[in-house]
């Protein structure tokens, strides 16, 4: 409908042309081929749709959202489980928001489980909620890092060979 005017501007072949000018070089592009100035939105969720079942393991440094089935463990930046959800495998995100069903040891920064949450297994966190409603079935262990899987292995090597050399009491 409107249209900037280009009276003033010179177009091809009108003899304006500096025969001595530089080429303009182009702007970088990032590798997705965004021009370095250009705001870079955020991704969005990759979503497991509710007809959909995967048998397997899923690794992603960006967000998930499931509403299907996942017969395997998860590891991503922001994990939502829907209501319809269910998940038989570990979890292991920054964020994690329980709003279905899971089978197996959960491991966030921020665990959240909401109402309509149903856990089994343990959580492993270093803030959680839970919401009133929610069904758990599990131990929860607050650590300051409980991403970091080896450490917390070795930790529990370590444990487990104290405990074996220790001289055991009389009875």
């Amino acid at each position: 409908m409107f249209s900037k005017s280009r009276i003033n501007e010179p177009g091809p072949g009108t003899g304006n042309e500096d025969m001595n000018a530089a080429p303009v070089p182009p702007k970088p592009k990032l590798p997705d081929g965004l021009p370095t100035g250009a705001p870079v939105a955020k991704p969005s969720a990759s979503v497991i749709s509710t007809d959909l079942v995967v048998k397997g393991n899923i690794k992603t440094s960006g967000d998930v959202q499931v509403e299907g089935q996942i017969d395997g463990d998860i590891r991503a930046h922001l994990l939502t489980v829907g209501e319809g959800a269910v998940i038989r495998g570990e979890v292991i995100a920054d964020d994690v928001v329980i709003n279905g069903r899971i089978v197996g040891r959960v491991r966030g920064l921020k665990v959240r489980l909401t109402a309509t949450a149903r856990v089994e297994g343990d959580i492993i966190h270093k803030t959680i909620a839970i919401e009133s409603g929610a069904h758990f079935e599990g131990s929860v262990q607050r650590q300051d890092d409980p991403l970091n899987i080896g450490t917390n292995k070795r930790a529990e090597k370590q444990q487990a060979k104290a405990a074996a050399a220790a001289p055991a009491k009389p009875g």
